[in-house]
């Protein structure tokens, strides 16, 4: 099934102009060029049914104008090898790539997020997060110890973040790919992941290697449709506030991003 996106042309851009024609978004003239007004009445179609508004015409935006199940996105897992996530990563042993990246991806494709943009965007995130590429715990800062306080105290009546006070935040304080923070997101993903209440009675699981990785794929899943429009606009910040709150790693973020983009092309 071909793929079609602005400048294309010919009988299968008529069918989609009819397509969409059909379904009440006017593309204009059926005449076969995928221009402006094709491209506008596709985005407003997409937005309509909740799909991923990129103005390409791909096999899920297809079947969705049939009213058929759209088809998983093909998983681009095997593309990200060691050699192209070792260049993602210059600044990181090499060992340390080899040992947790099949976990990373492993998750990623369990959860069916293996897709292009959302591998790029975990990684670019561990980059942010921990360039070591391993799940690590949070260490004391001037954003979460107070001056003459006791470690993280600056965390212990977070409320926003589910806190009850000493000793919640050393407690639950930053693990993992991610960096899940607070009592409340241990609670949350603990769930989400089917560990029940482990997370918040063992913190420390966050930073297994393979609960960090499916802790990471849990927390991009949630806000996937957020995260690819940002990235898809090249809003890098955005992309990155999403996930830490914040501006926190942008630099590396970016940097992995646009490096792992160029290798493994769409």
């Amino acid at each position: 099934m071909s793929i079609l996106r602005l400048g294309a042309s010919g009988p299968a851009v008529v069918a989609l102009q009819k397509k969409l024609l059909k379904r009440g978004f006017n593309p204009g003239a059926l005449d076969g060029e995928f221009g402006l007004g094709t491209e506008a009445a596709l985005l407003a179609f997409q937005n309509s049914e909740g799909l991923l508004a990129d103005g390409v015409a791909g096999p899920r935006t297809l079947a969705a104008l049939e009213k058929r199940k759209p088809p998983a996105l093909p998983s681009s897992a095997a593309r990200f090898t060691l050699q192209v996530v070792a260049r993602m990563f210059p600044h990181t042993p090499l060992g340390n790539i080899k040992r947790n990246l099949p976990a990373v991806l492993g998750a990623l494709v369990k959860a069916k997020l293996a897709d292009r943009l959302m591998v790029l965007m975990a990684l670019a995130t561990v980059r942010a997060e921990t360039e070591s590429f391993e799940p690590v715990a949070e260490g004391r800062s001037r954003y979460n110890t107070s001056p003459s306080g006791h470690p993280f105290d600056l965390y212990d009546a977070r409320r926003d973040l589910g806190n009850r006070g000493k000793p919640d935040g050393e407690r639950y304080r930053g693990r993992g790919y991610v960096q899940l923070t607070g009592r409340f997101n241990y609670a949350k993903f603990g769930k989400v992941l089917g560990l029940g209440s482990k997370l918040v009675t063992q913190p420390d699981l966050a930073c297994d290697a393979a609960i960090a990785g499916r802790l990471l794929a849990a927390f991009l899943g949630a806000q996937e449709r957020a995260i690819k429009e940002a990235l898809l606009a090249a809003d890098y910040a955005g992309a990155r506030k999403l996930v830490n709150g914040g501006r926190h790693g942008l630099e590396r973020f970016t940097d992995a991003f646009v490096t792992g983009a160029a290798l493994v092309p769409a």
